[in-house]
């Protein structure tokens, strides 16, 4: 069924059938020959013919959201192997281009973040296959670039980090050792900054999910599930798109028209969508009050309301997953603050009641969501343009590690985890305030804020605030941290004892104070 939005779009009275929705008569199309009804193929395995071993393919969605189911599972059948995924991730081990890596079709992928994905951290730390971790707005630019013929480009993102200085894993061998590693970028001043080059990502074919298309091969997206889909369909040979819903060419508002024709080649009608979540959660189940918090629930909500403190009215805020989101349940009453959301969102809302679940409608961190009014959808292209264009006031995060001169490591542990940096690398990177908020110690009672980050790092002296269960620490990029404010229950020597950073102790220290609820 179109959405009401996309009902609204349909304003040309189809001349054949005499109707105003969507003819299901694809003979009655009036359109023919390549700008036509010939982009139209009876089934997935028609459109995906051609497609030859080695080839490299940009696949669109954002874990599940706006996956291609049908062209995936398509795919999963034909013999074809040793292919090049590039996607923002690999969503989870049963659904999305997890069904490709079950099938062993995949020798690499390019991606930003892992997901929920056990196998493909399996195939990656044990060598079977090779994965190029990119930040994910450097890898939303470098397919934008494609698309308009831009070979490379400069970016703030990952300069001081892996990405640039190089030595990052592509691929482990058997024996865990490096096979093969990135290289260097180059680097260049402008204005008194260093940037990083990086280069145009193409690809020989691009599979994607829209909403509804008409017989031109216009689209249109729902919600947030326009992420990478839209720019991926620009940057291929060969633009492969399944949708929900076929149209007679004239019958879309040319208004509401998201990706024109000219770069869609292959058109198929997906059926029996499955459209799985990679996070189901509801706020229903989040409200419950029948069972008391746990102890690690209690020192996240203890963060998350000394993190409210920051906000401010009129703010464009992005929320990291984990704690920073759970802060935006504190935003004081009365108190506009909108986020924005990496997929494709400003203007998140609350989590989702069982009647306003939709999975079309999910954040950066693969969960379920709501807008709020005034909220906006765009494509992961746009999303980081507002990001890395210093468009955003707030940035918060979580962390493995910070330094005591504002270091950040948040995205692997050679050899043992990986995350991806996802967005954060190009978040940190804004220009915007930044805020990690973690727990003080790891598992072990080691300090997470470090003299020096022994991990790999997301960005060179990008924090400007640090709050944990026990201290708030102000950063002076460069030079050092400052102990502004203690919890209740600790002391100054407390907060010594348990951090490895040097630090200076504020004149005025106080105690941690938090929002009301």
């Amino acid at each position: 069924m179109l959405t009401q939005q996309v009902r609204r779009t349909v304003f040309l009275l189809h001349s054949t059938c005499n109707k105003i929705t969507a003819c299901k008569n694809i003979a009655c199309y009036s359109t023919t020959g390549r700008t036509g009804s010939n982009k139209i193929y009876a089934t997935p395995e028609e459109a995906l013919a051609d497609i030859k071993d080695g080839a490299t393919i940009h696949f669109g969605g954002f874990g599940l959201c706006g996956n291609p189911e049908n062209l995936i599972d398509a795919l999963t059948k034909m013999n074809v192997r040793n292919l090049t995924a590039v996607a923002n991730n690999a969503g989870t081990d049963n659904d999305g281009l997890g069904k490709l890596l079950q099938t062993r079709q995949l020798s690499k992928m390019i991606i930003s973040f892992f997901g929920n994905n056990s196998e493909l951290t399996r195939q990656y730390l044990s060598g079977e296959l090779a994965i190029d971790i990119t930040p994910q707005g450097t890898l939303a630019e470098k397919i934008r670039a494609a698309g308009a013929g831009i070979p490379a480009f400069f970016t703030p993102t990952g300069y001081r980090t892996l990405i640039q200085e190089g030595g990052a894993p592509i691929k482990y061998a058997k024996d865990g050792s490096i096979e093969i590693s990135s290289k260097p970028r180059i680097v260049q001043e402008f204005n008194g900054r260093k940037y990083i080059m990086e280069e145009a990502l193409y690809a020989d074919y691009a599979i994607v999910k829209a909403h509804v298309a008409d017989t031109m091969g216009n689209l249109i997206f729902n919600k947030a599930a326009r992420n990478f889909n839209a720019p991926m369909c620009r940057a291929a040979k060969v633009t492969i798109v399944e949708v929900e819903e076929i149209v007679p060419a004239g019958s879309l508002n040319p208004d509401h028209i998201h990706v024109p024709g000219i770069y869609v080649k292959r058109l198929i009608k997906g059926t029996n969508y499955k459209k799985p979540l990679d996070n189901l959660t509801l706020r229903e189940n989040v409200d419950d009050k029948s069972k008391p918090p746990t102890a690690a629930q209690r020192v996240r909500e203890r963060i998350a309301k000394r993190v409210a403190m920051e906000f401010r009215h009129g703010m464009y805020a992005n929320l990291g997953t984990g704690i920073p989101v759970l802060s935006s349940n504190y935003i004081p009453k009365g108190m506009s603050v909108m986020l924005q959301s990496e997929n494709g969102i400003l203007g998140l809302g609350p989590l989702p009641t069982k009647d306003q679940l939709d999975p079309d409608l999910i954040n950066a961190g693969s969960y379920t969501t709501t807008i709020v009014p005034g909220a906006s959808f765009f494509a992961s292209d746009e999303s980081f343009a507002m990001i890395r264009g210093g468009h955003m006031d707030l940035t918060i995060l979580g962390a493995m590690e910070v330094s005591e001169t504002g270091d950040l490591a948040n995205w692997m542990i050679p050899g043992k985890l990986v995350k991806g940096m996802g967005g954060a690398m190009d978040l940190v990177a804004s220009g915007s305030k930044v805020i990690i908020c973690m727990e003080h110690n790891a598992r072990n009672g080691s300090s997470k804020i470090k003299h020096k980050c022994s991990l790999p790092l997301t960005g060179s002296e990008v924090v400007d605030l640090i709050i944990t269960e026990k201290a708030v620490f102000e950063v002076e990029k460069g030079v050092g941290l400052t102990l502004t404010e203690v919890a209740e229950g600790f002391t100054v020597d407390d907060i010594i004892a348990c951090t490895e950073a040097k630090f200076k102790v504020s004149p005025n220290i106080k105690k941690m104070s938090q929002i009301d609820e």
